[in-house]
């Protein structure tokens, strides 16, 4: 059972830092939830560090990592874990993202986060592109690290599931969605479009634009789009947050997709 002095131990803490992970191509999956979607893909995963507690509780992981689970101590779990509850369990995984122009290749559904900087949003965005049945998720401009611990935690193992291209402007971003044959929409509270279940724009291959939680997406960005789409309020609600307008765009376009195919 490792101990928190241990090389191995203070190798995988230092991945709580950006820097470090983007030097070594590194980071971390904390929960069971994450670990088992890590699990899922093939050589991502270097290590499963868990506690005792948790291989008696989790002993489908344990037989699912194989050589690489290795128990330590709770102390030593703890200083890996970002979280305040520790569930037990912490994976070092192998970074995931891939070329835009790979994500963007024969995909007909895409979330552009432009600037979106906070990460449980930014998990939040996974979630919702995952679930929708997005083909991919582009972190774009200044958005947060997507492999964030926060991040990874609350997109509960979707970052393991949906492409994910980082490191481009919003700008790169938008030419080679359109470039991709994509129509781009920009989710903009004054729109010119409202989103509506009949709209025809939803029912063509899109990439979504939404922007930063605090001052949204910039007029400038908003206007390379090919429509800027609103979400009507019919409440007294001024807005809504990214992740609540984010799910309503990629649901209504994945719901046209399928209306599409049938007809």
């Amino acid at each position: 059972m490792l101990p928190r002095s241990n090389a191995r131990i203070k190798a995988a803490r230092t991945l709580l830092r950006r820097t470090t992970r983007a030097e070594a191509r590194l980071f971390l999956a904390d929960g069971p939830k994450s670990v088992a979607s890590a699990l899922a893909v093939p050589g991502r995963v270097r290590d499963v560090y868990a506690t005792a507690r948790a291989s008696s509780e989790f002993p489908d992981l344990r037989t699912a990592a194989g050589d690489l689970w290795v128990e330590v101590t709770d102390s030593a779990l703890a200083a890996i874990s970002d979280s305040v509850s520790p569930a037990g369990v912490v994976a070092v995984c192998e970074f995931l993202d891939r070329p835009l122009e790979r994500v963007l290749t024969d995909s007909g559904l895409i979330t552009i986060c432009a600037d979106v900087r906070d990460p449980g949003n930014a998990g939040t965005l996974l979630r919702s592109s995952d679930a929708a049945g997005a083909d991919g998720v582009v972190f774009a401009g200044r958005a947060v690290d997507v492999y964030n611990p926060k991040c990874v935690r609350a997109s509960v193992g979707s970052l393991f599931h949906v492409p994910v291209a980082t490191d481009v402007t919003v700008e790169a971003a938008i030419l080679a969605a359109r470039e991709a044959g994509l129509v781009v929409l920009a989710a903009d509270g004054d729109g010119e479009v409202a989103l509506e279940p009949d709209l025809e724009l939803l029912r063509m291959p899109t990439a979504w634009i939404f922007g930063n939680e605090a001052w949204g997406l910039p007029r400038e960005l908003a206007e390379l789009a090919d429509a800027r789409v609103r979400i009507p309020i019919y409440g007294r609600a001024e807005s809504l947050n990214v992740g609540a307008a984010a799910t309503l765009c990629l649901y209504a376009s994945a719901s046209a997709h399928r209306s599409a195919a049938a007809d």
